[in-house]
């Protein structure tokens, strides 16, 4: 059947239908489109049940909403190889489309630059998110001790409890045995930090180091309650606001070199708990998962679950992560080898 449709009608419908499609064009949002449907993956370094994990999973689920396409979050937990298989496998193996994010634990900058084993990574080319802040470390000393200040540690022996080599309760104290001249006496075999906490309150150390204020008022409330504990030093990059009269530790140095060094080593904690996705994420994405991020650190619901976690919250937004992990990484090379010298095992302080 022939079309009944005047010529001239046709012609006006034809630019009308023209318009509408390009109004609905215009309308599209591609990140919208992109993440509908779609499933991300947060890779966690640690186990499960710690802050870096519950961190994540609070974030899965409140994140999504701030993301365009309300994308669906998953968190999958890959511990081992003292953090670096999980940042191998991000730098390696995991999708380079934004559908990936990381927190990994705040040592792995640091680590690239001081130790380098078994890495496959450049946390220069991660694209990061922010952090959710973390709690600045500290050295606690047990009330009968006697130590009031480093200066006090500087003139005698202060017995300190550790876990490890690698671990802050070692890092610390050497670091400042080394540089400072303090006279930390490491014991070292404690096979858990609840452990070397036991042990300080039996007296058989007077001191841990590398604790943060976060798990402490979490794990021995009743310490700070009964001032049972000290605080010699901080480790962080901004003196903690309820601690303005202690030291960090990289103010301690006697010149501008030592401060230097001391504030590489004290990059971690300065980190927080660092999120990002892969390098190669297309910028419109990136910038889309900074802004989700940073809504979700405003977000009620969150910051009440996380206060409800007993996770402290102090969120840094991506430029000042970003700006960490490069000054990191690129220290110069005499510091870095100054750094590398005061965390070693075998180091020994220098004659008094």
């Amino acid at each position: 059947m022939p079309d009944a449709t005047p010529s001239y009608a046709r012609y006006r419908i034809v630019p009308v239908l023209a318009a509408l499609f390009c109004a609905t064009s215009a309308q599209a949002d591609p990140i919208e489109d992109f993440y509908k449907g779609k499933t991300v993956t947060i890779v966690t370094s640690t186990g499960v049940g710690g802050p870096f994990d519950l961190t994540a999973r609070a974030l899965a689920k409140h994140m999504p909403k701030y993301v365009p396409g309300r994308p669906t979050m998953i968190v999958r937990n890959m511990p081992g190889g003292g953090n670096v298989l999980a940042t191998n496998y991000m730098y390696t193996q995991a999708p380079k489309d934004g559908t990936a994010l990381g927190v990994v634990n705040n040592i792995i900058p640091l680590h690239q630059v001081l130790d380098g084993r078994g890495v496959r990574f450049d946390a220069r080319r991660f694209n990061w998110l922010g952090s959710t802040g973390g709690s600045n470390l500290f050295t606690w000393v047990w009330h009968t001790a006697g130590f009031k200040s480093m200066d006090d540690v500087t003139r005698r022996e202060l017995i300190t409890g550790s876990t490890g080599v690698g671990s802050g309760t070692f890092i610390y104290p050497n670091a400042m045995n080394m540089i400072l001249g303090a006279r930390h006496r490491i014991v070292m075999g404690y096979a858990s930090t609840a452990a070397l906490d036991l042990a300080m309150e039996r007296g058989e150390v007077q001191a841990r180091a590398g604790a943060s204020l976060a798990g402490m008022l979490q794990e021995h409330s009743d310490w700070f309650r009964d001032r049972k504990i000290i605080p010699l030093v901080q480790i962080g990059s901004e003196r903690d606001k309820d601690y303005p009269d202690v030291p960090l530790m990289h103010e301690l140095g006697k010149n501008a070199e030592q401060r230097q060094v001391l504030a590489l080593i004290s990059s971690p904690p300065s980190l927080g708990r660092p999120f990002f996705t892969t390098q190669d994420v297309p910028p419109e994405r990136v910038a889309a998962l900074r802004s989700a991020f940073d809504a979700t650190m405003k977000d009620e619901g969150f910051l009440t679950e996380a206060r409800q976690l007993g996770l402290d919250m102090q969120p840094m937004q991506a430029d000042a992560v970003t700006q960490i992990v490069f000054a990191t990484i690129n220290a110069p090379a005499d510091i870095v080898a100054k750094a590398k010298l005061a965390i070693e095992p075998q180091a020994t302080p220098p004659a008094r």
